[in-house]
């Protein structure tokens, strides 16, 4: 026993050497409350959620490309005063006169982009005023109401195409999110039990070393009457030293894990973790083709998928469109007058209207156009090809994975079993080396055999809730209470 507390005290002390003490909360965890807080404020889950915000805004921007732009626009003031060219009919030659003038404009446009057919159209209206100092001479120039339209023709609609390819980002997004939220489970998963199993070593430790402190006594009693060899006593002797080493070791095990699960929740040093092993799983066998279903319908990747054969199509469609005729229609009718006087100068406007068809046709650029749409079919036939291959890989990997997951419930059990039996088996091999039935070895190869068997059942429940974070991860859906997997999309960026 004296043995045992100097061993303890020096345990203690080096602890004090490497951790400072200063006063410490102790926060007791099960693993449901490690996942929930590192979904609220771990870095990783952060991270997930400012890549979301990135998304949302990318797709309200374009929603906003659809929605009627309202623009004011104006020069208060615009003043010039310089010598300009003006060609002078009588003397036939170019004269240089003297400018002196002030401006101000002012000009209201609402403009709608039509995504059907890739034009817009505007309204606006403008007035300038202009005061000419050389001449003395003021006036209002006005337009009351424009209309103007564009129409390309024969063009690529790339309009079309992101309204066709920006909902599919936002949803791929969307759903990107919740999958990287359910990653974060899994990352809590994996620190809770390194936490745990240094905690179930740990324990381990200080059961071994009061073990080999009482054998090691019993072994120098019995060598002393001459009934075990030395070897024997040596045995026990070196059990009792690698103990010590073990709990040492076990300690800063502890301590490291410890740290790693702090820092991954947010908490800072003044916080001190001790978690709840689950001992229970829930009675849970999941369908390989509900899963499957599930996953086709929100999985982020086959999304992805989708979205890059959208994209590789929108690709095809422009090359085509560039390689031929390419036109662009404008027309715009309005109205405008001129008066010294701001009322006079909309009392009798003048239409003008404006009617323009601008085209651009490749006579010879040598295969270029068509080069450039051969090269997106091919690329769109590659895109094609490799997400039917990866469809095809994902649906493998989900089986297998499903396949894991409805073997864990055995394994777990087995390995609770194979715990309770190892540890019965070493008390009973205990009482047996006691009474001098049996040898150092075999009572060592007990020992073993107990720890090991707690630590794989740790191992089991660890392998349980990574396969179940993962299944939730694939197809986002809460097969425990049934139902999707949400969140408030709104609340993420506010």
């Amino acid at each position: 026993m004296n043995r045992i507390k100097a061993l303890s005290f020096f345990v203690l002390l080096s602890a004090l050497t490497v951790f400072p003490a200063f006063a410490q909360e102790v926060k007791r965890l099960t693993l449901d409350e490690v996942v929930s807080l590192a979904a609220e404020q771990s870095p990783n889950a952060l991270i997930a959620k400012h890549r979301f915000r990135a998304s949302y805004w990318q797709y309200r921007t374009f929603v906003a490309e659809y929605r009627p732009a309202l623009t004011l626009t104006g020069n208060l003031p615009d003043y010039s005063t310089a010598y300009s060219r003006v060609w002078n009919s009588v003397t036939q030659q170019w004269d240089y006169a003297s400018t002196n003038v002030l401006q101000m404009t002012s000009s209201l446009a609402l403009a709608q982009n039509i995504g059907l057919t890739g034009g817009s159209i505007s309204l606006y209206s403008d007035i300038t005023y202009e005061n000419n100092f050389e001449l003395d001479a003021k006036k209002y120039i006005t337009s009351p109401l424009n209309i103007r339209l564009t129409q390309p023709l024969f063009r690529y609609n790339e309009l079309r195409w992101q309204k066709k390819i920006e909902p599919l980002k936002y949803e791929e997004a969307r759903k990107t999110y919740l999958s990287d939220v359910e990653s974060v489970h899994m990352m809590a998963v994996q620190y809770f039990f390194n936490l745990a199993l240094a905690q179930i070593n740990r324990e381990i430790a200080e059961t071994n070393m009061q073990n080999a402190d009482t054998l090691y006594q019993i072994a120098k009693g019995r060598y002393n009457l001459g009934t075990i060899a030395e070897d024997e006593l040596l045995q026990m002797e070196l059990s009792y030293l690698n103990a010590g080493t073990a709990i040492n070791e076990s300690e800063i095990n502890l301590r490291d894990r410890e740290l790693k699960l702090r820092s991954f929740l947010g908490f800072n040093q003044s916080v001190r973790l001790e978690l709840l092993i689950p001992n229970e799983i829930p009675d849970l066998t999941v369908d390989v083709r509900e899963v499957l279903k599930l996953a086709e319908a929100n999985n982020p990747d086959l999304i992805a998928l989708d979205r890059q054969l959208m994209e590789a199509e929108s690709s095809v469609a422009q090359a085509k469109a560039e390689k031929g005729l390419n036109a662009n229609l404008t027309a715009s009718y309005g109205l405008r007058d001129q008066d010294p006087l701001l009322n006079m100068a909309y009392e009798n406007p003048n239409k003008q209207q404006t009617i323009r068809v601008g085209f651009t046709l490749p006579i010879l650029d040598w295969g270029q156009g068509r080069g450039r749409y051969k090269m997106a079919q091919s690329s769109e036939e590659l895109t094609r090809v490799q997400a039917e291959q990866s469809r095809v890989d994902f649906e493998q990997s989900l089986l297998l994975d499903v396949q894991q997951f409805n073997l864990q419930d055995d394994q777990v059990k087995i390995a609770a079993k194979s715990d309770t039996v190892a540890a019965k088996m070493f008390e009973v091999t205990k009482q047996r080396f006691l009474i001098g039935k049996i040898d150092v070895l075999e009572l060592n190869n007990a020992d073993t055999k107990k720890d090991q068997n707690k630590r794989n059942y740790i191992q089991a429940l660890n392998n349980y809730w990574t396969y179940f974070y993962n299944i939730r991860s694939l197809a986002l859906y809460d097969f425990i209470n049934r139902k999707p997997l949400e969140t408030d999309y709104e609340k993420l960026v506010e």
